[in-house]
């Protein structure tokens, strides 16, 4: 909503700068968005001069153009050739020198002319006489504009043309304000006025004075034949004479981005923003028929409208229709086949209520985005109808003349008249606010809200507030004219000292995991939560013999086929898009994601989980890689495990303790290269490769491995003296190394040896690793050799070759007591 400063002081009594009423807007709830200095109308006509048409001789090479030589008191005469069949000599007329913007010329490109010396026909010309048209004062282009001979000559034309106002020393501003979508009353400015005053910025002055009532009855008729109007009010204007409305309409409206058409367009304009009304004037002798009617289109109606766009009508829509069909979208915007023209005699003024949804609907579905419907969807005063014809009326007449008829009213006026009882002590309880009981009863009053009665008020709603709905609202109005800067601060209690955590342990969790899987140089994907029926059921688990996925977790109104139920794994949309990226050429892909993975509907059974899927090498052709031609080494296994157990490890599941086994894996990872990761019984992660058959189904390219880590399995860590960290120790000794090969059957696990030896001293023993695995010549038939490296690190005092010798004989007898093996010789 836009409106001027002066305009505003036309309803609001005030002494108050811009500045200061644009603070009371916003501090009311009149947001303010933006405000600027009014464009000056002075301006654009600065450049023109009276001047004297010293002579006006025909153009020696075309027999429409005359050769003119103008004194515009510049100090030279100034040749000016010109088409106008009214340029004489000895006229007094104005003139438009070189460099001069051309307000009523546009060009292709929407900017006006800009005047440069020329030559037309092979006669020079350095400026222009001009026509009504070309200053924008009426459209009047039949010749120049011709002054009284005592015109000064080289006197400005802003100066000069007395019907303008003298805006030298005026300053005058835009306010924009955003409105909500409740607040319909304060989309003219006879509302915000309201509000202004009621905010103690001035007095309300009294609305202006309508036209009152007419000399004649017509017969001209409206039938209403739809329950979306509920009010049609017209009268007919007989002999208006249509042109430029006076200067000042149109330096309002050009102030607000409204272009100025006609003396009776501009009229409806001029009501609309500024009391909140929009009405609509027809051209009576373009309307077909004797009678309008107020009816719902029909199939395969279509309407041309002022826009000069056809729209296509749908039955839900309400139009006005003549005899020949839809002349205008009800409440939306008019039609062009009854529109008012230059030569119009006489006109059909309309004031309706229209339903505020339907207008919404209508305009939303055609695409239109008028001043109209922005105010009918928000609501209009139902009781200010005739109160506001009557105002156009009589901008029409004294702008147009004209004879009007009596109003004519089809339909009934809606009587809502709400009432509440508002108790003195609300707005306290509300608010911590305390404002007396008189302060409240005079700020709703100004807002325009009957008041009577002491404690508590009783309330009647004004009819352009249909906002108003709960008793609740009225402390609304109270406090934002009081100011809700005024409200206390107030601090909510705190049951401790220092503040709870922004996030919880999961979520902190979840972000190590996140720059954990990161660090591995895995990409972090964000899918949709919901897959492809046809994936989802490649990741059923082991033995399933119901539906899967199970029917409760189909969408009933999936936003795609392809996205039809919800993911029972998040290795289902990584798969498809590990598809994608091959399939326009990257053949290496290492995605991640986190998040839930869904078993069933109920709340327990949305489970937080982590997955990534590796494809492809594992690092690119390189010198050093290996094998021949140094291509880069495929992914495998190894890879997935190493990712899965930096995530484990990241999330605070301890790693120290997890067994690796071969067991519960599900189908659709490889039987002989794959793992799980757990406690026991309980299953943290599964990794390894992806079964071929799996590859096969969702067009993948192998080699291809994954890890899903099932995050909501993970015990929380046992703390031990709140959150503090242990105080970092280095060791004073040195560390020192021992290496150990065992022969262990062949289906031993390295890892079931590592455990056992690293168990054999935890006092000593720091680490243990795996170095080499062999079992070539040498080997017996059925076993294989597992070496690795013992750190140990003493405490108090440096190892002795005794203490040495002691550990590494635990080391061995644990090694042979848990795998069956021998110490290798």
């Amino acid at each position: 909503m836009k409106f001027t400063l002066s305009w505003l002081k036309d309803h609001l009594e005030t002494d108050a700068d811009a500045s200061t009423i644009a603070d009371t807007l916003t501090a009311i709830g009149l947001e303010l968005e933006e405000l600027r200095p009014a464009p000056n109308p002075r301006h654009k006509f600065e450049p023109f001069l009276v001047a004297h048409v010293l002579s006006a001789e025909p153009h020696p090479n075309a027999d429409k153009l005359r050769v003119c030589k103008v004194d515009a008191g510049m100090g030279q005469v100034i040749d000016v050739v010109c088409g106008a069949p009214n340029a004489k000599t000895g006229m007094k007329a104005v003139f438009a020198p070189v460099g001069t913007v051309i307000p009523g010329i546009t060009l292709d490109d929407g900017s006006n002319l800009v005047l440069t010396k020329g030559m037309i026909r092979g006669e020079p010309s350095n400026g222009m006489l001009c026509s009504e048209r070309e200053l924008l004062l009426s459209d009047e282009h039949d010749g120049i504009i011709e002054l009284p001979a005592d015109a000064p000559t080289g006197a400005l034309y802003a100066d000069y043309k007395d019907v303008l106002p003298d805006y030298k020393g005026v300053e005058d501003w835009v306010f924009e304000i955003g409105l909500t979508p409740n607040r319909g009353d304060a989309a003219g400015v006879r509302g915000i006025a309201r509000d202004l005053a009621a905010a103690g910025l001035g007095i309300l002055r009294p609305n202006r004075p309508g036209f009152g009532s007419g000399s004649w009855k017509t017969d001209f008729q409206v039938t209403l034949e739809t329950q979306d109007c509920p009010v049609f009010a017209y009268r007919i204007i007989r002999g208006v004479k249509n042109g430029a409305s006076p200067q000042w309409v149109q330096d309002r409206l050009e102030a607000i981005g409204n272009r100025p058409i006609s003396a009776l367009v501009d009229v409806t304009n001029l009501v609309n923003f500024d009391l909140c009304r929009p009405t609509h004037v027809f051209d009576l002798n373009r309307i077909q028929g004797d009678s309008l009617s107020v009816r719902k289109a029909r199939d395969g109606e279509t309407c041309a409208a002022l826009n000069e766009k056809t729209y296509q009508l749908a039955d839900h829509m309400t139009i006005i229709a003549d005899g020949a069909g839809p002349t205008s979208i009800a409440g939306v915007m008019g039609g062009l086949g009854s529109s008012v023209q230059d030569d119009t005699t006489d006109v059909l003024l309309e004031a309706a209520l229209w339903i505020p949804g339907d207008i919404a609907r209508t305009g939303r579905v055609l695409g239109i985005h008028s001043d109209a419907r922005y105010r009918f969807e928000r609501g209009t005063d139902p009781a200010a109808v005739l109160n506001d014809l009557d105002i156009a009326t009589q901008f029409i007449v004294d702008f147009c003349g004209g004879d009007p008829s009596e109003v004519v009213v089809v339909g009934e006026f809606p009587k809502p008249e709400t009432r509440f009882d508002l108790p003195i002590d609300l707005v306290n309880r509300r608010s911590g606010l305390d404002v007396p009981a008189d302060q409240q009863a005079k700020i709703l009053t100004d807002l325009g809200f009957t008041v009577s009665g002491t404690d508590p008020l009783n309330i009647t709603v004004p009819s352009w507030r249909s906002d108003v709905e709960r008793v609740e609202d009225l402390t609304e109005e109270v406090l934002r004219i009081v100011g809700f800067d005024a409200v206390p601060a107030v601090s909510l209690p705190r049951e401790a000292t220092l503040p709870a955590r922004a996030v919880s342990d999961t979520q902190a969790k979840t972000s190590a995991l996140r720059r954990a899987l990161a660090s591995q140089g895995l990409n972090e994907a964000y899918l949709w939560s919901f897959t492809h029926s046809a994936v989802a059921r490649q990741f059923a688990p082991a033995g399933t013999n119901a539906p899967f996925p199970a029917p409760e977790l189909y969408l009933a109104n999936p936003i795609s086929s392809e996205l039809d139920v919800m993911r029972p794994s998040l290795l289902c949309n990584l798969m498809v898009a590990a598809r994608g990226n091959q399939n326009r050429g990257f053949a290496n892909v290492a995605l991640f994601e986190v998040g839930l993975r869904f078993a069933g509907v109920e709340e327990d059974a949305q489970l937080l989980s982590a997955a990534g899927l590796r494809t492809g090498q594992f690092a690119p052709k390189s010198w050093t890689g290996e094998g021949a031609g140094k291509a880069g080494r495929g992914v495998d296994a190894f890879d997935a495990k190493a990712d899965a157990l930096a995530a484990l490890e990241a999330f605070g599941a301890p790693i120290a303790s997890l067994q690796t086994t071969t067991s519960a894996l599900p189908p659709y990872f490889h039987p002989g290269r794959s793992g799980t990761l757990g406690l026991g019984k309980n299953i943290l992660a599964v990794f390894g490769e992806l079964h071929p058959a799996l590859l096969d189904e969702l067009d993948v390219k192998g080699p291809a491995v994954a890890f899903e880590l099932f995050l909501d399995r993970i015990p929380a860590p046992k703390k031990k003296g709140g959150n503090a960290k242990a105080l970092y120790r280095p060791a004073a000794l040195q560390q020192v190394e021992r290496d150990f090969a065992f022969l262990v059957d062949e289906t031993v696990e390295a890892e079931k040896l590592l455990r056992a030896v690293k168990g054999a001293d935890k006092a000593h023993i720091v680490e243990a690793t795996l170095f080499d695995v062999y079992d070539g010549k040498g080997i017996p038939e059925g076993k294989k050799s597992l070496a690795l490296t013992v750190y140990l690190q003493p405490r108090e005092a440096a190892f002795t070759d005794a203490d040495l010798e002691a550990m590494s004989q635990k080391i061995i007898t644990q090694a042979m007591k848990a795998t069956g093996g021998e110490l290798r010789a």
